[in-house]
């Protein structure tokens, strides 16, 4: 269980403390690299205690497909539902290029590599392949991938799109990488359908300076 739960513990505990950090200070910047170290490193320790995880990344080429195709759809989806009503919060966003062109390149690259990797990683290892499995028996690992309840569905959708600031974009893509999970029994797909949207998204942020999105 603890290896789940401790990366993204770790991760919220990071965002509680940027939440007390001033916005004008510009310390929220050299945040992000260490957060995400340090959640690579919980990630690296706990590796192999993910079961769910060491098999190949794709069974074949329609998953990998599939795997990807959700996660544009996720993506462009996203972008068109920022409606001030479904949002939570302020999305300050974040911009390396407030510190200067110099390590600005730098800090985008590491946040690209923390949405896209490290991100992915450690919440499908929380939501699909911890909670979603919790709710319907608290020793999940005998739940077998895939199982589908009401409730367990559900309790994943709703707390998954109230850890974003779009909330509902965030239920959307949980309903997204939900099916992924039920369709395809395995919890890569729904790491790499996640990896692609974020991966995409930051993409977006840099062609079009939109830094609300991070």
């Amino acid at each position: 269980m603890w290896p789940r739960i401790l990366p993204f513990a770790a991760y919220m505990g990071f965002i509680g403390i940027s939440s007390l950090i001033p916005v004008d200070s510009g310390a929220d910047i050299w945040l992000y690299p260490i957060k995400t170290v340090v959640v690579l490193g919980l990630l690296i320790y706990f590796w192999s205690s993910y079961q769910e995880l060491q098999g190949p990344i794709f069974s074949d080429a329609k998953e990998a497909g599939l795997g990807i195709g959700v996660g544009i759809v996720v993506y462009v989806l996203w972008v068109r539902m920022d409606w001030s009503w479904a949002i939570q919060g302020e999305m300050t966003g974040y911009n390396p290029f407030e510190e200067g062109t110099g390590i600005a390149w730098g800090l985008a690259a590491i946040r690209i590599f923390g949405a896209s990797i490290v991100v992915p990683l450690m919440e499908e290892l929380f939501w699909r392949s911890f909670l979603i499995r919790w709710v319907i028996n608290p020793d999940f690992e005998k739940v077998a991938f895939g199982t589908f309840t009401v409730a367990s569905f559900g309790a994943t959708v709703l707390l998954f799109g109230l850890e974003h600031n779009l909330w509902l974009a965030g239920m959307m893509a949980g309903i997204a990488y939900n099916c992924l999970y039920y369709q395809t029994r395995r919890l890569w797909p729904c790491v790499v359908a996640h990896a692609t949207t974020n991966f995409i998204l930051g993409i977006h942020v840099l062609v079009t300076n939109e830094w609300q999105w991070w």
